[in-house]
């Protein structure tokens, strides 16, 4: 099989999120329906309301490697390593990550005791910027192939998986370590805080009375190779990524065009790259925000897409938080889960869903089905919009 027709093999996964420091945490928080979220410790908030959050409860990793964002980054990205168990000519490994924060979160702090007449150190300023964070995961996994940092808000992380697979059809490489990470901070906290799209609850996607987002924080990285490459080592497949789209509605810097119009587009179009007809997909990781127009343009999109009466959908920002770049990463790597687990995770808080809400809502509880291709779908800021298309693999 040439290199731009394989299928291409997720072999190791990692994350770090507000259910714990790694993958199992993250698994044992989805099975028991463990919710992440509460008042924000780390940040101080000054005059800001306190809402709740998605956090990590204890940064992994040593200051000394960068931030909050480049070390949660760093954890993703070594557990994904050592579970890949890969090995190879280090120039013919990528490094795909994306971000949206960098090192924000230490040059804030610098520039507040800067203000304040206080002596700073400049050094933490060198840690700014995003592609730090891709660099830092570089060096810790040996990699000396090309690295790329994507910053498309809220869908970074997935364009960074989409990204990666274009990078391994064109035979331009042979494994690549892609993801996303981003850490809370003020900057985010406060400008979200400002457009009125946070709530003073822990966040209800779907829900009629959903009334704004959660925010949080995390990384998660996934390994890819090509499927016959993965395969010839013996290597364990967790899933395939089968196809992948991304479009744009540039209907507004914050809001998506409200028929989305845009997000079906990306939804076809990753159907379509995946040779999958729409009723072969047995759920859908839904991008979820639990704010009232997203949700329900996202829902107009699948309902286009799936009907009536389509798969089971649930939200992990119910979970997580919304965790910016890192959210498309993170909600990749459940998608993945759910595949091999047979594990349809809950939507947390959701109680009354909304007449314009997915059909088949998982709710309660999570629920157990053999599903064989799933989807996961980021959108974003600007109407950046990309949907993931997996698939379980066949042993």
């Amino acid at each position: 099989m040439s290199p731009e027709r394989a299928a291409i093999a997720v072999t190791g996964l990692g994350a770090v999120s507000a259910l714990g420091p790694d993958l199992a945490s993250l698994l044992h928080g989805l099975r028991t329906g463990r919710s992440g979220l509460a008042p924000p410790t780390r940040l101080d908030l000054g005059d800001l309301p306190a809402r709740p959050v998605g956090e990590v409860g204890s940064l992994p990793g040593d200051p000394g490697e960068g931030g909050a964002t480049h070390r949660l980054a760093l954890a993703a990205a070594r557990e994904a390593w050592r579970d890949a168990a890969a090995t190879g000519d280090p120039a013919r490994i990528a490094v795909v990550m994306g971000t949206t924060t960098g090192g924000i979160g230490e040059s804030e702090r610098w520039y507040l005791a800067t203000r304040a007449g206080v002596a700073a150190d400049p050094s933490a300023l060198r840690h700014h910027a995003v592609c730090t964070v891709t660099a830092a995961v570089a060096r810790a996994v040996g990699a000396t192939g090309p690295t790329m940092t994507l910053s498309t808000a809220c869908s970074s992380g997935a364009n960074a998986l989409t990204v990666a697979a274009d990078l391994l059809r064109s035979g331009a490489v042979d494994r690549v370590v892609a993801g996303g990470a981003d850490a809370l901070c003020l900057t985010t906290y406060a400008g979200f805080s400002s457009l009125r799209l946070m709530s003073e609850h822990p966040c209800r996607p779907f829900d009629r009375d959903r009334d704004g987002l959660s925010l949080g924080e995390g990384a998660a990285c996934l390994v890819l190779e090509r499927e016959p490459d993965a395969r010839a080592r013996g290597a364990r497949i967790h899933a395939l990524l089968l196809g992948s789209a991304v479009s744009c509605d540039a209907h507004h810097m914050t809001a998506p065009a409200p028929d989305g119009h845009a997000v079906h587009a990306a939804l076809i179009g990753a159907l379509a790259e995946a040779g999958v007809a729409p009723s072969e997909v047995g759920y859908v990781n839904a991008h979820g925000t639990a704010t009232p127009a997203n949700d329900e343009a996202e829902a107009r999109a699948l309902e286009r897409v799936f009907g009536a009466s389509g798969p089971p959908v649930s939200a992990s920002k119910s979970f997580l938080g919304h965790t910016l770049g890192a959210a498309g990463a993170l909600e990749a790597v459940i998608t993945v889960l759910a595949l091999r687990e047979g594990l349809l995770p809950a939507t947390l808080g959701t109680e009354h869903p909304g007449p314009d809400a997915p059909r088949d809502l998982v709710l309660g509880a999570p629920r157990e089905a053999a599903i064989r291709v799933a989807l996961s779908t980021s959108f974003a800021f600007g109407g950046n919009n990309a949907v993931l298309v997996f698939g379980r693999s066949e042993a």
